[in-house]
């Protein structure tokens, strides 16, 4: 009488799927030949676990063996039926739940590592991260700059293998290409990293004189780099392939440049807003008028001041700041009004005041009296 897939597993006939893997696993980690040598009902129930496992974890045949019972998945596919199961059929279809038991590479025993390729395993080479200091006119006109630094380019001699021309590398003996040693304390297994092979899985008998067989060398690199309008302090540029090389034949890392905009004497960003200042006379912000001035990249800009303008006054022209780089159109330019007040006023400019003065007066709209002047 076939045996109930479920019952194998101890599960219930409603058990999701994770809860089969879980049971599956238990039972693989009990009844595994490396921890039962030569216990023939270690190895029944060994194969009863992986036969119940093969159908219950696949929805397909699940559906089928609900319906039908075993002679629904007979010959349906997979390994047949119950009990036929050979080891190489369950380490070949269930590697995966073995290398999680197990850390990889099999349980020891049996001849059943996965050996890796023979060779270094090419790998994506490390970014590298430089800072790139520019003028805040430099980030408004945007510019090209020059960037130089040290990193890993291929090996030249060897075009990256990190062995001789014509020489090849040699599985390890010792852990057999798969890099891990497998070790037993008592009833536990466990593996580390091979300490001939430093865990790589193959020799270089014949390294690269030039690189040490390590497939890279440090060189000093220069290229330059586009900086476009209206990029801000603080963002980042990413540079692909001008990182350090891959080893062993892998792709470049990339290449990360933060920018740093430096202050400016006369402009500042806000935003993307560039704000300025600029001193008029009295005269001028009373009586108002045309003035013009220049930008932060050299061009004249006609602004005009309002009769009565007071100081701090912004007075904005559209479209005159910075880039926008994730949106179109630009900021503004924003030009925020100062007083010239003169320290030492000749003669005929104190008689001139004076006289002011008295045709205005010297008390103001808002509190009038609360002030008194002194000539």
């Amino acid at each position: 009488m076939a045996k109930d897939y479920y019952e194998i597993l101890g599960v219930s006939r409603d058990a999701s799927t994770d809860d089969i893997k879980k049971a599956y696993r238990k039972l693989a980690l009990k009844y595994h030949p490396d921890r039962n040598p030569d216990n023939k009902e270690a190895e029944a129930k060994f194969k009863d676990a992986a036969s119940a496992y093969e159908v219950l974890s696949k929805p397909d045949k699940r559906k089928k063996y609900d319906q039908f019972g075993a002679d629904g998945v007979n010959g349906a596919g997979g390994f047949g039926g119950q009990g036929d199961m050979n080891m190489d059929d369950i380490f070949a279809n269930f590697g995966d739940i073995f290398d999680n038991i197990f850390g990889g590479g099999g349980f020891g025993g049996g001849g059943r590592q996965q050996s890796r390729p023979t060779g270094p395993t090419p790998q994506r080479g490390h970014d590298r991260q430089i800072s790139l200091s520019i003028t805040l006119k430099e980030s408004y006109e945007g510019c090209n700059k020059e960037v130089g630094y040290y990193h890993l380019f291929s090996c030249d001699t060897c075009t990256g293998s990190g062995m001789k021309k014509g020489s090849t590398a040699n599985t390890c003996e010792q852990c057999h290409g798969s890099g891990q040693q497998q070790f037993q304390q008592g009833f536990f297994m466990y593996s580390r990293s091979c300490d001939l092979c430093q865990g790589e899985g193959y020799i270089i008998s014949n390294p690269c004189a030039t690189c040490a067989g390590q497939s890279r060398k440090q060189k000093f690199d220069k290229f330059n780099v586009k900086i476009r309008k209206g990029i801000s302090s603080g963002t980042t540029l990413r540079i692909p392939d001008k990182g350090d090389a891959g080893l062993f034949g892998g792709p470049a890392g990339s290449l990360l440049i933060t920018i740093s905009v430096k202050q400016d004497n006369k402009f500042q960003r806000v935003e993307d807003d560039l704000v300025t200042r600029v001193t008029l006379t009295y005269p001028q912000l009373v009586l108002g008028g045309q003035l013009e001035i220049e930008n932060i990249d050299g061009k004249k800009e006609i602004i005009k001041v309002s009769k009565g303008t007071p100081v701090g006054n912004k007075i904005v022209v559209p479209g005159k700041g910075f880039e926008r780089i994730r949106t179109r159109g630009s900021g503004n330019l924003v030009v925020i009004t100062d007083c010239h007040i003169p320290k030492k006023p000749s003669k005929e400019a104190k008689d001139a005041l004076k006289k002011y003065a008295e045709i205005i007066g010297n008390d103001t709209d808002e509190k009038k009296g609360f002030f008194k002047m002194f000539f």
